[in-house]
């Protein structure tokens, strides 16, 4: 079942949206090669002691020791900040969660390292990046959640790409997690009917190779079963009875 939303409470999350899509925007932009991944934590822990009340949702959620997931290559989601330096020529999914007013936002961007991009990172991220506007799109009171995981699958595979099945989008809000789960695969007019006063969590996560992964040994870090490249974008989205309003939106 769906959790629906308050007027009230998707002001918080939009207020809190605002605040994480700024922190990821600094976040992504200051990745270069000889960073660490801890140093990525570090700056996003930073950036939110200029935001009074904000709190980073993922440190501690079932656990996780850090603020942010910083995922390289092929390590789709949940990479543990550690020593790892970025090396010219990576791609890195930097996720991160910010609890706000008692509401909980969620998002994801994935970029390359350094300045020379190899064509298949360039690709793979524009692809991944606009299959999560395509999901966008379709986020309309009335339709389904096979609606939004067809219209991800669909552009994904037309581009010679997979989804990874294995982990899916949810809802989002009093919880960093909650129901309903929402895959990015699926076919269309199936599975719970959209209402407005619903926010979701879309976040698409696309393989270069096969769709299959596998969870490393730290107990957070899934990576592409073939070692191939992945990418992965996320964003909070409410849905209003005039459609879809992205709540972790920036330029």
């Amino acid at each position: 079942m769906a959790i629906i939303k308050t007027d009230q409470e998707i002001q918080a999350l939009r207020e809190g949206g605002a605040i994480l899509a700024q922190l990821v925007a600094m976040t992504t932009e200051a990745v270069q090669p000889g960073m660490t991944t801890n140093d990525l934590d570090a700056l996003f822990v930073e950036g939110l002691k200029k935001f009074d009340g904000a709190e980073a949702s993922f440190l501690g959620y079932r656990e996780y020791p850090k603020s942010i997931c910083t995922s390289i290559n092929s390590q789709v989601v949940h990479g543990i900040p550690g020593s790892t330096v970025l090396k010219e020529g990576d791609i890195i999914g930097v996720d991160c969660g910010v609890r706000y007013k008692g509401m909980c936002t969620d998002m994801a961007r994935t970029v390359s390292v350094g300045t020379v991009v190899r064509a298949e990172v360039e690709q793979l991220i524009a692809v991944t990046k606009q299959s999560l506007q395509e999901a966008i799109a379709v986020m309309q009171p009335g339709n389904t959640l096979g609606d939004i995981g067809s219209a991800v699958q669909t552009y994904v595979e037309q581009h010679g790409y997979s989804v990874v099945r294995a982990l899916v989008g949810h809802g989002v809000g009093q919880h960093v997690h909650e129901e309903p789960n929402v895959p990015n695969y699926g076919r269309k007019g199936t599975g719970l009917e959209l209402q407005a006063g619903m926010v979701l969590a879309i976040e698409p996560m696309v393989n270069i190779g096969k769709y299959e992964v596998v969870f490393e040994e730290d107990g957070w870090t899934v990576s592409t079963i073939d070692g191939t490249l992945s990418a992965h974008f996320e964003d909070t989205i409410a849905i209003l009875p005039s459609g879809p309003e992205v709540l972790t939106h920036y330029s």
